[in-house]
């Protein structure tokens, strides 16, 4: 799966290199590519953002910008998501189907948010992944990667996912391990009688 990530803030996701995704990304399972917004603005400062039009406070990512990043990356097979707050709430199902794309765009807003007349342009699905306000769209895009990716074959085993939380809407049951006693709290009879 290819999932291009456009962000004024590429460097926030540097944590996208450990763990499971960080050797999903060595084996070439998964390609994640950082567009920085801001080297698509024409500006000799590299502005990309300005007042909003009727006021407020704030500011707004300009449209030219978001189209130059968003065109340098879309193809006709590209599946496009703005993270932002008016979205759809993220949920299990949204995940497994966004698992089957192979190629993800996520648009990552920030300040006030991007010219609603970009957004109308390339129609992307909004999606958002809970009731409350972050800084911008890059946590909600590595929460997207994070849990897509789970589900793109090759990155975890089979077995691993069968019996997760939210599968067939239900939640995972408690999980134990070794030493079979601490703090004087027992691991469950049941558990223990049994042979591996």
């Amino acid at each position: 799966m290819k999932i291009d990530i456009l962000t004024l803030f590429p460097e926030m996701f540097e944590p996208m290199k450990q763990s499971i995704i960080g050797k999903a990304i060595e084996k070439n399972i998964i390609d994640i590519n950082l567009i920085n917004i801001r080297n698509f603005s024409k500006d000799k400062h590299k502005k990309v953002d300005d007042t909003p039009y009727g006021g407020g406070a704030g500011m707004v990512i300009r449209p030219d910008v978001v189209y130059d990043a968003y065109k340098s990356a879309a193809t006709e097979k590209s599946k496009t998501i703005y993270l932002t707050p008016q979205g759809k709430t993220l949920n299990q199902e949204k995940v497994k189907e966004l698992s089957q794309e192979k190629h993800l765009i996520l648009l990552c807003g920030h300040y006030e948010g991007i010219d609603q007349r970009v957004i109308d342009e390339i129609k992307p699905e909004e999606i958002s992944i809970g009731d409350y306000v972050l800084t911008g769209g890059e946590i909600p895009a590595m929460v997207i990667i994070d849990s897509v990716s789970r589900y793109v074959e090759g990155v975890l085993n089979a077995d691993s996912i069968k019996e997760e939380s939210f599968t067939n809407n239900l939640l995972e049951y408690p999980q134990y391990t070794r030493p079979e006693i601490f703090l004087n709290r027992k691991v469950p009879e049941v558990l223990t009688s049994r042979k591996p």
